[in-house]
């Protein structure tokens, strides 16, 4: 089956599995998710989530993190990893959000990436989760995963096995695909010991480097 004639499958099983698919990073503001995302790189949304229901009451906006002491907030971000490089990222990306967007998180992905620590992937993060705009498709790995082994992409990096699903899916379809991916290859097409047996796809998955 060529990858055109899965992806209506694919699209129909993810709905009924997954038919209120979210990302699971919590956040009540655009500021908040795009803060939280640049924080869950190489850590676990739940890490994430236990260090921002304390983080952002004490950090209420842009201006907050970006005048913050710098010590404190890298003691702040400690348990998410790699945390004086996110301090950094986290401190540049509010002082730029308020220096040349008057600190509201920007709607396009083009203005998202000129901020320090915002890339493709956190700004689609943004984008589809808190906008509803369908910028592009979220390709973390999780997303990535699942598409190299049901052989939607053959490509390794991120932007290109993005390019692959947006010439297959609909673009009605971006925002809801993305999350539901995620979950799939969080909870299902695991790195380890994937559930294929019990996958909503098995049936139309060539299981590629499994």
């Amino acid at each position: 089956m060529k990858p055109a004639e899965k992806v209506p499958i694919l699209l129909e099983r993810l709905r009924e599995a997954y038919p209120d698919a979210r990302y699971e990073l919590n956040w009540s503001t655009p500021f908040e998710l795009l803060v939280a995302t640049i924080l869950a790189a190489q850590c676990t949304d739940e890490r994430v989530n236990r260090v921002t229901a304390t983080l952002f009451p004490k950090y209420p906006g842009p201006r907050a993190f970006a005048e913050a002491d710098t010590a404190e907030l890298e003691e702040d971000l400690k348990p998410t990893g790699f945390y004086k490089q996110k301090t950094r990222s986290v401190q540049a990306m509010s002082r730029a959000l308020l220096e040349h967007f008057g600190g509201e998180v920007p709607r396009t992905v083009e203005e998202l990436v000129t901020l320090p620590g915002v890339a493709r992937k956190t700004a689609n993060v943004v984008l589809n989760t808190a906008f509803g705009l369908p910028s592009g498709i979220i390709v973390d790995t999780h997303v990535a995963r699942v598409s190299q082994r049901m052989g939607l992409s053959k490509h390794e990096k991120p932007d290109a096995i993005e390019e692959d699903l947006m010439r297959l899916v609909p673009k009605e379809q971006w925002t809801f695909f993305g999350p539901a991916m995620v979950l799939h290859g969080r909870y299902t097409c695991t790195a380890k010991k994937p559930r294929c047996d019990t996958c909503i796809v098995k049936d139309i998955c060539p299981r590629i480097g499994v």
